[in-house]
């Protein structure tokens, strides 16, 4: 009875530390084994692990690609337009022993405040280096320098025991003022194509216009020749006919035109004509060959 009594507590206390030596790295992450701060053991597969109980500790790290969003930057390309840009990183931890080394205690905070000290760097370097214009960085180009500042800033993130996998650029704008005068360049540049476009317009419709009038005078002088023709024709016509007319009776032409005179020079209820009594405007009035006309 009394070795049961000292056994089982004595049983209970080696459950405990044999239990607290053991520890399990799950496959997504790796494990470091801290004795007094000092590293003792580096475990990067997945399984079962020891450790000296109370005396050893385990810090455990990701294992998988983690994502960084960097802040927005202003960048100065080499044509002088600026540009704000917005970029991202893809990292994975490398060498555990130099990330714990490189960033002690503080761990993924000071690391991605490192990181993105670099890549924030690395894309100032790239984007405003020689030759690469605004223009370029809004192109297909802009993949070949997502990949340089990838290279450069992968070099770079090595002394924190980081793999860069991938950097994108998430944003490339205009700063607001730099927006603004880009957005009155464009208006401007729009209205001068609208205003050209009006020019020209109005020219062709000054040209159709005048095709149209030249049109209408040629037209018309030509109805008036038609008409000309046709009206000296009639005439022609009407002078033969009063011709064949006074021909064949000139007595009687003669009378016919002396009333069309009386007609015209009689009109209205007004009308008053002072003549002496031999003129010939009423030759018909008193003559002998009038009197069987007006019987």
């Amino acid at each position: 009875m009394r070795k049961t009594t000292y056994l089982l507590p004595a049983f209970v206390v080696l459950l405990v530390i044999f239990l607290s030596s053991i520890f399990v790295v799950d496959e997504r992450e790796k494990a470091l084994v801290l004795q007094f701060g000092q590293i003792k053991a580096v475990k990067e597969e997945p399984g079962l692990a020891f450790k000296i109980p109370l005396i050893q500790e385990v810090v455990r790290y990701e294992d998988r690609i983690l994502s960084l969003d960097s802040e927005e930057i202003e960048v100065t390309p080499s044509d002088d337009r600026r540009l704000v840009v917005d970029a991202f990183a893809r990292y994975r931890i490398s060498d555990v022993v130099q990330y714990r080394q490189a960033v002690g205690a503080g761990g993924t905070r000071v690391a991605e405040e490192r990181l993105s000290g670099i890549l924030n760097s690395m894309i100032r370097e790239v984007l405003g280096a020689d030759q690469v214009t605004s223009d370029r960085i809004l192109s297909e180009d802009r993949r070949e320098l997502t990949d340089r500042i990838r290279d450069r800033a992968r070099l770079q993130a090595q002394s924190l025991g980081l793999e860069v996998v991938d950097v994108r650029l998430k944003q490339t704008n205009l700063p607001p003022t730099s927006l603004e005068v880009t957005f009155a360049r464009m208006r401007a540049e729009r209205q001068r194509e609208a205003a050209d476009e009006i020019a020209r317009g109005n020219e062709a419709a000054q040209r159709v216009r005048a095709l149209a009038d030249r049109t209408v005078v040629e037209t018309t002088s030509e109805a008036e020749k038609e008409a000309n023709i046709i009206r000296g024709e009639a005439d022609a016509e009407r002078n033969r006919v009063f011709a064949e007319a006074y021909g064949a009776d000139e007595e009687f032409f003669a009378f016919y035109r002396s009333l069309q005179a009386y007609e015209k020079a009689l009109q209205g209820g007004n009308s008053s004509i002072i003549m002496t009594p031999d003129s010939q405007f009423f030759d018909y009035f008193g003559s002998e060959t009038a009197a069987p006309a007006q019987q």
